[in-house]
């Protein structure tokens, strides 16, 4: 079954454009990664999935159900992390989290000790009492103590230390082991390469690449970095050069033999030719750049 399916999904603000003919589809139990810079429009997907704004057209639906139609019964099974939460600042840490599970109608008390333990998470404090990352945990614990069947994720490291984001993305691993679909957005590139199988990239409202991470890593290109004289003009196949004081570094997709027979005009003091990682990448698709 698909856990999320769209179909010619679009969006405008007025004039201004959220999203565009979006075909997406997650299947349940995948580790789905969701990339793309600020205004790609991954924050409107997600508020449409989740049922809070109408489509301008298309469809979404959630297991097989409108999201719109069927929204309240769709909440039901997905829980939702976004990239900035709000709490009634007066309220204790276990309150907010018990007012989260009450809304569910759900005993979520075991579920919630464990999550909290393992986040470190003092639950007698009140949330305006919060750093913004233990904020941030409160609000894990809000969207995993239910065990819903789809998480949806927003931006959900961001306020975490290193030790912390490594637990968590332990957390999602074990829940999706256990059948949780997780769907994560992300401009983090490490984070979706650690832990997603498949990954769209949406750039500009449109989705322009989509497969497992290994597929879109997948490319003829090479990181070249050099110290010493070097004339680039003229060599077919240079990308984003970066020049500075320490060299220069581009990455190349042309014939190799033309890469030595160019290299060896020149005066090389150093050299490293390696495959480029994957967030050059994405970023590459980023700035407007096809498939490398």
């Amino acid at each position: 079954m698909k856990a999320i399916e769209t179909n010619r999904l679009t969006k405008y603000y007025g004039k201004s454009r959220g999203v565009q003919d979006l075909n997406l589809t997650v299947d349940e139990g995948e580790f789905f990664g969701f990339i793309g810079p600020n205004g790609a429009g991954k924050s409107t997907t997600i508020r449409i999935l989740l049922g809070l704004i109408k489509a301008s057209g298309g469809s979404a639906e959630i297991f097989g159900k409108n999201v719109f139609a069927y929204k309240e019964e769709n909440l039901k099974s997905i829980g939702y992390l976004p990239s900035e939460s709000a709490f009634y600042g007066g309220m204790k840490v276990k309150d907010v989290i018990k007012l989260s599970a009450d809304l569910r109608r759900t005993d979520c008390e075991n579920q919630a000790r464990t999550l909290c333990e393992r986040l470190n998470l003092d639950v007698h404090k009140k949330v305006n009492e919060l750093s913004f990352g233990n904020r941030k945990k409160v609000s894990i614990v809000c969207a995993l103590q239910h065990n819903p069947r789809l998480c949806i994720l927003d931006e959900p490291t961001s306020g975490l230390d290193p030790l912390m984001q490594k637990e968590f993305f332990s957390i999602l691993k074990e829940h999706n082991q256990r059948g949780m679909t997780v769907f994560l957005s992300s401009h983090i590139l490490s984070e979706i390469q650690r832990n997603c199988n498949r990954a769209a990239i949406i750039r500009d409202g449109e989705i322009i690449a989509c497969g497992s991470v290994e597929e879109l890593s997948k490319t003829n290109a090479k990181r070249v970095s050099l110290h010493g004289r070097f004339d680039i003009d003229g060599l077919e196949g240079v990308k984003d050069i970066q020049e500075s004081s320490d060299g220069t570094a581009f990455l190349y997709n042309g014939s190799i033999n033309r890469l030595v027979s160019a290299l060896s005009k020149g005066d090389i003091k150093d050299l490293t030719i390696s495959d480029p990682d994957l967030e050059e990448i994405f970023m590459h698709y980023y700035t407007g750049g096809s498939k490398l």
